[in-house]
C-alpha cells in the first residue's frame, strides 16, 4: 500500500513542554526532521512568531490549534492562521458542516492574500485520550467512538476538507471510504514497548502507514529522549 517515500516526510514531531530554547536545541539536534506539530501549549507560550521562526529554519509547521466556534469566528481564525504559513491547520469536525466550509474558504483565502500556497484544513474527529468506554459513558453518544470518527470524517470529506485527523485506529477503515488526496492524519503514535501517557487508541510507526495513514504525528517518544537524534533515526528506518 505504501509508495516509495522519504520516511521524513511522514513524521511530524510535536514541540509541547519545551521552552523556545529548548526546542532549538532539541531541533539542531534533527537536521533531517522536515515537520512540527505547533500545538495549543507552544502556540500560547511563544505566539505566532514560533511559526515564522520554524520556518525560516526550513521546517513544514502542522498548527493544531483546534478551532472550535461558531463558524465566523472559526473562518477568522483560519483566516489568520493561513497568513502564518502553516501547511496544515485543524478545526474540530463537531462544528459542523457550516463551520468547516466557512473555516476552509477563509484558510484558502488568508494564504492566497498573503501570497502564500493554501494550507490544507483538518477536521479533528475524536481525540486519541478517549476509549470507548469512557466515550459512551462520559459523553452520552449514541454511536460507538468508531462510529463518531467515521461520521465525523464523511462531514470533513463533503464539506471540502482536505483532511481529517484520527487515532491509528480508525484509519483502515477511514482510508477504504475517502483515498487520497484527503489526507489521514494520525497522532496516537508509539514504538513498541513505549509508554502510552494520556493515549489510549494508539498503534506503531509501521502499523499506521500500512492502514493508510498520510503522516503521523509523534512527540514525547523523541523529545523526552536521552538521544532524540537516536530515536528519531530509528522510527525513519523503521517506516523506510
Amino acid at each position: 500500500m505504501i509508495a516509495s517515500f522519504k520516511p521524513e516526510e511522514k513524521l511530524i514531531l510535536a514541540l509541547d513542554q519545551m521552552s523556545e530554547d529548548e526546542m532549538l536545541v532539541l531541533l539542531d539536534k534533527l537536521p533531517d526532521l522536515l515537520w512540527v506539530k505547533v500545538g495549543l501549549e507552544l502556540f500560547t507560550l511563544l505566539g505566532p512568531e514560533i511559526i515564522y521562526k520554524l520556518r525560516k529554519l526550513g521546517k513544514k509547521v502542522f498548527l493544531d490549534l483546534k478551532f472550535h466556534d461558531i463558524p465566523i469566528t472559526m473562518a477568522r481564525a483560519s483566516y489568520r492562521a493561513a497568513q502564518t504559513g502553516a501547511e496544515l491547520i485543524t478545526v474540530h469536525a463537531s462544528a459542523g458542516m457550516k463551520g468547516l466550509k466557512e473555516s476552509n474558504y477563509s484558510a484558502i483565502k488568508g494564504a492566497k492574500d498573503a501570497g502564500l500556497p493554501p494550507p490544507t484544513l483538518l477536521a479533528v474527529t475524536v481525540l486519541t485520550s478517549w476509549d470507548s468506554q469512557r466515550f459512551s459513558q462520559e459523553l452520552a453518544i449514541n454511536q460507538t467512538l468508531s462510529e463518531r470518527a467515521f461520521f465525523f470524517a464523511q462531514q470533513a470529506f463533503e464539506a471540502g476538507v482536505g483532511g481529517c485527523v484520527c487515532s491509528p485506529w480508525e484509519v483502515n477503515k477511514l482510508r477504504n471510504s475517502f483515498p487520497e488526496p484527503f489526507q489521514l492524519i494520525t497522532p496516537g503514535i508509539r514504538s513498541s514497548g513505549v509508554n502510552l501517557d494520556d493515549q489510549a487508541r494508539v498503534m506503531t510507526p509501521s502499523e499506521a502507514l500500512n492502514l493508510g495513514s498520510s503522516k503521523l504525528v509523534i512527540g514525547r517518544e523523541i523529545t523526552n529522549a536521552n538521544q532524540p537524534e537516536k530515536v528519531f533515526n530509528k522510527i525513519c528506518s523503521e517506516i523506510r
